[in-house]
């Protein structure tokens, strides 16, 4: 790249102004052209919309639908307060019985944390009834951002039954929160599981770096251990730009 967020201009030198293929294609098609070989390397920053249409004598929707298709992708992401960078690819996380650290972890995605909260709280009706305990039963609450190659990915909130009330700041900045409970002997074996979607509130917006009013991928788990007792329940939200969840079915 010639400057900090600025694509070559020779990139685009071949661009069909007058010829059926839309122009934000075209444009979409050369970006990730330099993405994939290595040209604009993962965190290289793209420059903004008017300034790359100035630059280029194209109209800014022109540019914003080339540089949305790129984030539909995955290939680029925008960062509220950043701007637009080139990421490592989308996480897919199999529908199985890990958490998000193991994922990210296994693929070599460098988990990091940002925790929100970590205080004890009486248990709503709500989280009584997943983990199993009278309502009103002190349990852990915990509220982190896990980042991925420095992007945040989603926010994670979970409660724990009174046992492991000690797990500490520390623990959780350190290490995922399914290591930590294994780390006590726990084995899970099962978990219910409910995946949806809604709009973004306007802190999450904030700690996630989107735009208000997106959406974002949400799930709730409830896992138990080998003995059928429940050990975490969790209500999560991620980017859908930056992560997606995959199922296999199988006809019986």
């Amino acid at each position: 790249m010639t400057n900090e967020g600025q694509l070559p201009s020779d990139l685009f030198m071949d661009l069909d102004r007058s010829g059926p293929m839309p122009l934000y294609f075209q444009v979409a098609s050369r970006i990730e052209e330099a993405i994939r070989s290595g040209a604009m390397p993962p965190g290289a920053r793209l420059e903004n919309e008017i300034a790359l249409g100035e630059r280029l004598g194209l109209s800014r929707p022109t540019i914003r639908r080339a540089i949305q298709d790129l984030v539909d992708k995955g290939l680029l992401v925008r960062r509220r307060g950043i701007g637009t960078q080139v990421v490592h690819g989308p996480v897919t996380r199999k529908v199985e019985l890990t958490s998000l650290y193991d994922d990210l972890a296994q693929g070599s995605q460098a988990p990091a944390t940002k925790l929100l909260e970590r205080d004890d709280v009486p248990a709503s009706d709500v989280v009584a009834e997943a983990l199993g305990i009278a309502t009103g039963t002190t349990v852990a609450h915990i509220r982190r951002v896990r980042f991925a190659e420095d992007v945040p990915m989603a926010i994670l909130e979970n409660y724990l039954p009174p046992e492991f009330l000690e797990i500490t700041d520390e623990d959780l900045q350190t290490h995922g929160l399914y290591q930590l409970l294994r780390g006590r002997g726990v084995t899970m074996r099962v978990a219910k599981q409910r995946i949806g979607a809604r709009a973004v509130t306007d802190e999450e917006a904030g700690l996630l770096e989107i735009e208000d009013g997106d959406p974002v991928l949400t799930m709730s788990r409830t896992a138990y251990d080998a003995s059928g007792r429940a050990v975490e329940y969790g209500v999560h939200c991620y980017r859908p730009d930056r992560y997606s969840f995959e199922v296999t079915l199988v006809d019986k």
